[in-house]
């Protein structure tokens, strides 16, 4: 299945949020809540591409079922207008494999395969897991390069080894090393997207193509306008909105962390999603309070006081 917004420069889009997954009060995947909060990302966020079952959407306590549930229903919402990235990436190859199969045949317009997480493969490894989840399908690939979950890195070589093949298309950095991106990037085609939120504009000034962002939640429309002045030229401008969103980046990922707080975030803008499940717990009362200080400081329009 075609993307509907990606270009050569930019195969998934620009503006992507890998999506939070809304649960129901019992902790079953709340699969209506799924696609009003596609469609609220994709009309009202400015996002012009989703990943579905990241991390951040809690894709370790997610089955296999329920992945395949959850990116049909985003799909049907918005995969007309915005591209679907599904996150098939496990650290056995046969299952990440059998995971992008499924993908694939759900609609997806894209898979993004993270570095095999715990068990620590060597390159050679990682290089063979990458090609294998490739091979699977027609599906273009956005590898997720994020050392810190993962315990290992995806080395320069690797990357540039791996720009060969045909449908490794871009990756999703988070080791947030803008030197060796830049070696990648004038060494291959592959396309660059800031996978941390705090490195969005510096990423862009070194060549990359959008944002895989969490805080995309609830200021996906910032973001998507501070891309466009810096792709316009308006540096200063952009630099302000990056200023301006700071505060917001501090109290999403630098508390409790992605999930725990987008979700709580999504409840303060009036966009309910439900708990989040073991092992994970609800942010604190301390963190909510803290949470909608700095969403206020960054100009969040909050519905729920």
């Amino acid at each position: 299945m075609a993307s509907p917004t990606g270009t050569t420069d930019a195969p998934f889009g620009r503006m992507l949020t890998a999506m939070v997954t809304p649960f129901t009060a019992d902790g079953a995947v709340d699969y209506e809540a799924v696609r009003r909060l596609a469609v609220y990302l994709v009309d009202e966020q400015r996002n012009d591409g989703l990943i579905v079952s990241g991390t951040t959407g809690e894709s370790p306590t997610t089955s296999d079922g329920e992945k395949e549930r959850i990116l049909r229903a985003v799909v049907e919402a918005v995969g007309d207008r915005a591209t679907v990235v599904a996150g098939v990436g496990t650290n056995d190859t046969h299952h990440s494999v059998e995971l992008a199969r499924a993908a694939a045949r759900a609609g997806a317009h894209g898979l993004l395969v993270v570095t095999p997480y715990y068990n620590k493969p060597p390159q050679e490894g990682l290089y063979r897991h990458f090609t294998a989840v490739a091979d699977a399908t027609e599906l273009p690939v956005m590898l997720y390069d994020i050392p810190g979950r993962s315990g290992v890195p995806i080395a320069s070589e690797t990357l540039i080894r791996l720009a060969q093949h045909e449908r490794i298309v871009a990756v999703k950095d988070a080791k947030g090393d803008l030197f060796a991106g830049t070696q990648v990037m004038t060494a291959t085609d592959l396309a660059f997207y800031s996978g941390d939120d705090l490195l969005n504009l510096p990423w862009l000034s070194v060549g990359a193509a959008g944002f895989v962002s969490v805080v995309g939640h609830v200021v996906g429309g910032q973001l998507a306008h501070m891309m466009d002045l810096y792709r316009n030229g308006d540096v200063a401008q952009a630099l302000a909105v990056h200023r301006q969103l700071a505060p917001v980046v501090d109290g999403i990922m630098m508390s409790a962390g992605g999930a725990i707080m987008a979700k709580a975030a999504l409840g303060m803008v009036g966009v309910p999603v439900g708990p989040v499940r073991p092992p994970l717990v609800a942010a604190t009362e301390k963190q909510i309070a803290e949470l909608r200080v700095c969403l206020v400081a960054g100009g969040v329009k909050l519905t729920d006081a």
